[in-house]
């Protein structure tokens, strides 16, 4: 059985994230492309991957793994030497999920609500709380460390940049100084910024693909 992993990946998507970490990593993959503008996300080839049509998704020793941060754990879990996640025996692996898990929970539902304009739910019923809050307690954090662990990056921090990216430049999170200081710190990554240029390449060969 092969041990080099398959990698679903539609460039600019939230598959971007998990391109930018393998690429942290050094992991050996095999990117399989995945070309949304055409609707190849919607075919039964790949919804036979997975039936959602989302990216990203990896196959790995026979396994397969979809969600965004299921692929995060599960690949700075597999190498561990890259040192981007916290041991299981280490007081950072509490925190380090903390923040994985309320990046899915609690961050995405909140910026989606607010860039459909979609009222919040009732504060019970809220997977997130308010989108304030949500904020509040992310900016708390970059103000008191460079990385949200402390001093040292995590593919925690791998994640965040990805989505805080986005989410600053369609204006729905505010560029406020801790923010962009934290943006500029991590993207400028030898691993973004090769990321960055060919999600670019792709996404233009994609669109003239689909024309």
């Amino acid at each position: 059985m092969s041990d080099e992993i398959t990698f679903f990946h539609s460039p600019q998507t939230r598959s971007t994230g998990t391109f930018t970490l393998l690429e942290e990593l050094g992991a050996p993959y095999k990117m399989h492309q995945i070309n949304m503008k055409a609707g190849e996300n919607r075919q039964p080839a790949y919804l036979a991957i997975n039936p959602m049509g989302k990216l990203p998704a990896l196959l790995h020793r026979g396994g397969l793994v979809t969600e965004q941060i299921a692929c995060f754990l599960y690949l700075a879990d597999l190498f561990p030497a890259a040192g981007l996640a916290p041991a299981l025996d280490s007081p950072l692996r509490g925190p380090y999920l903390r923040w994985m898990a309320f990046y899915a929970g609690c961050f995405e539902p909140a910026v989606v609500d607010r860039a459909m304009k979609r009222p919040e739910a009732a504060v019970p019923m809220s997977p997130y709380g308010s989108f304030d809050a949500v904020l509040a307690t992310l900016t708390a954090q970059l103000r008191a460390t460079p990385y949200l662990l402390g001093d040292t990056i995590s593919a925690a921090d791998i994640l965040w940049a990805g989505g805080l990216g986005w989410t600053v430049g369609f204006k729905i999170v505010p560029e406020l100084p801790e923010i962009m200081d934290y943006l500029g710190r991590i993207t400028s990554r030898p691993a973004f910024v090769k990321v960055r240029e060919q999600d670019a390449e792709m996404a233009a060969a994609h669109v003239a693909a689909a024309a």
